[in-house]
């Protein structure tokens, strides 16, 4: 599942136990995350699904939810 492998990729590049994150987690807040973690778990993520995110979808995506809902739709 989508949820799964983004979690796993959150929690190995933000340092984090899986039981942190959910879906409803905020990235910044909830994770400790900062722009330069952003930008790389984008990365990481287009590299993984084999997608890419534009910049203006960026700016919707603030939770883990939001992250797995997108990939789910592209």
């Amino acid at each position: 599942m989508i949820f799964e492998k983004i979690r796993e990729i959150i929690c190995e590049q933000l340092e984090l136990e899986e039981s942190n994150v959910t879906l409803d987690s905020v990235l910044l807040e909830d994770l400790g995350a900062d722009s330069l973690d952003l930008v790389d778990l984008v990365m990481t993520f287009e590299d993984e699904f084999d997608m890419e995110i534009p910049d203006e979808e960026l700016e919707n995506i603030k939770t883990v939810g939001d992250i797995v809902r997108f990939i789910e739709e592209h």
